[in-house]
């Protein structure tokens, strides 16, 4: 799939800066940060949810040393 972005040239800077910056071009600069924004909030939904149903099933955290101490560490 192809597709084009209206910028001012003002708003091209930034993404030709980056892009010259990472050693690609424009379009691979704009697929990356696409890519990377779309898995941080696909990431971010879910650990909400985790959240979620770790405060729904009424769990509670304990300190790391406990679980140390568990395993021998």
């Amino acid at each position: 799939m192809a597709f084009s972005i209206r910028l001012t040239d003002d708003e091209r800077k930034l993404p030709e800066s980056y892009a010259r910056l990472h050693s690609c071009s424009v379009s691979e600069a704009f697929k990356r940060a696409l890519f990377e924004r779309i898995e941080d909030e696909f990431d971010l939904t879910l650990g909400q949810e985790a959240f979620a149903e770790y405060v729904s099933d009424h769990r509670k955290s304990r300190p790391v040393s406990v679980l140390w101490k568990e395993c021998d560490l």
